[in-house]
């Protein structure tokens, strides 16, 4: 077999049919690596019958003294447990970018290893898990496993399946959640090109990256259809019509508590008079906010995300919302209103990348409880793998920390800080 340079299509049909493919192996996502300081090769292993065995796209960035390193996000597209033809293809690319100065490769494949009890953090690994020997055989290097967001993309994933979505699937405090906000007069829109600067007005502290970064992401994913665009906004009208008949029947059922107490003071009844208080209070500000709201004439929008679609499954990309509007719980809204969007086209949607760490002490445990409070499954991937192409230069990198700077300067580093909200996790 032969290693050669694939045209557009070829490439297209090729990732397409396998069940490996994802938006980050496509042109789209190279074209926006591209606008990144990247550049890209489409690369296929083909046999004497012309059928294509292997294919990649792999991203490159100079290094220093005329070197590069390359990167093919989530992996080769190959048969991972053909030992014979990953040995094969790893050698031809060795052999091929070794005369173009290419230093090693990164690759991190979409291969789920084990599903992740998340109550717990005890993992059921399966048969996948022998590609780590097969890949160790064929010279790759295994990465440390990391348990945060400290590789390029997210070793756990959460994937929720659509097909069986609903209120009463998800935990009780994710669905009061959603219907509290639902009766904050919340309501989602697809939006055009435009509503792009303001999601970024919601995701700006999320990430160090350049502001162009997600309006060139819709648009080279947007031409192709391959990408939809979610705001979230207020009706002041319609809060302030359900915010006042809550608190006026709730005042009807604590006036009925007052009455109550007069004739029995038993301590279940005092403790539903004091539920009912706290709850007047809380309707109350309700009633405040929305009439104030409702004096504005502009559209308020709260929330939003970026959403692509690629075969039978959704990924949503980013998301966030107005902190000063936390306590409508719009995320909550903006993922059940997009999960039941898409639930009949399309089978998965992956809320993206979780921690590994289910303790109490994670840092990031609101991300963590946000995403499981849909009742996601729980996926550990493979994890990073580096193939050294000139191994004495790969390898003084590495000893001298040269490849850590690589990987975390400020235009590849993540910024992951938030809680009850996502992010692509991709380091560009």
């Amino acid at each position: 077999m032969v290693l050669k340079e694939l045209t557009i299509h070829e490439f297209a049909d090729f990732v397409s049919s396998s069940p490996l493919g994802t938006h980050y192996q496509t042109l789209n996502y190279a074209l926006l690596m591209g606008e990144n300081g990247y550049d890209y090769e489409l690369i296929g292993f083909v046999n004497e019958y012309g059928q294509i065995k292997a294919a990649t796209m792999i991203l490159f960035k100079s290094i220093k003294f005329r070197m590069k390193y390359g990167y093919a996000p989530k992996g080769f597209i190959l048969d991972y447990f053909n030992e014979e033809l990953v040995k094969e293809f790893t050698d031809a690319l060795v052999a091929y970018y070794k005369k173009k100065r290419v230093v090693f490769i990164k690759i991190n494949p979409e291969i789920a290893i084990s599903e992740v009890d998340p109550k717990n953090g005890v993992k059921t690994y399966n048969w996948n898990y022998d590609i780590l020997e097969i890949l160790d055989r064929c010279g790759y290097k295994k990465l440390k496993d990391n348990l945060y967001f400290e590789s390029i993309l997210p070793r756990f994933s959460a994937v929720l399946s659509l097909k069986n979505y609903g209120l009463d699937k998800i935990s009780k405090n994710c669905r009061n959640k959603v219907r509290r906000a639902s009766q904050k007069g919340l309501h989602i829109e697809l939006s055009e090109k435009s509503g792009i600067d303001i999601l970024q007005r919601f995701i700006v502290k999320k990430r160090d990256i350049n502001p162009y970064y997600y309006k060139d992401y819709y648009n080279v994913f947007e031409r192709d259809g391959m990408i939809d665009l979610f705001l979230v906004s207020i009706d002041s009208h319609e809060y302030l019509i359900n915010s006042r008949k809550l608190y006026e029947d709730e005042l009807e059922r604590n006036t009925n508590f007052n009455e109550l107490l007069k004739k029995q003071s038993s301590q279940k009844i005092i403790n539903q008079k004091m539920d009912s208080d706290r709850k007047l209070i809380y309707y109350k500000q309700d009633v405040e906010n929305a009439t104030e709201l409702n004096r504005q004439k502009d559209k308020i929008y709260i929330a939003g995300a970026l959403v692509i679609k690629y075969h039978n499954r959704i990924q949503i990309l980013i998301s966030g919302y107005d902190k000063k509007y936390k306590r409508f719980d719009p995320n909550y809204f903006l993922h059940h209103e997009i999960f039941k969007h898409y639930q009949f086209d399309y089978d998965y949607a992956e809320l993206n990348g979780i921690t590994g760490d289910f303790s109490d002490t994670n840092p990031y445990k609101g991300l963590n409880d946000f995403k499981i409070g849909f009742k996601p499954r729980i996926y550990e991937y493979i994890g990073e793998y580096d193939l050294p192409i000139q191994k004495a230069k790969y390898q003084k990198l590495r000893s001298n920390g040269e490849l850590a700077k690589i990987f975390n300067k400020t235009d590849i580093k993540i910024i992951k800080k938030e809680k009850g909200g996502n992010d692509d996790q991709t380091k560009n």
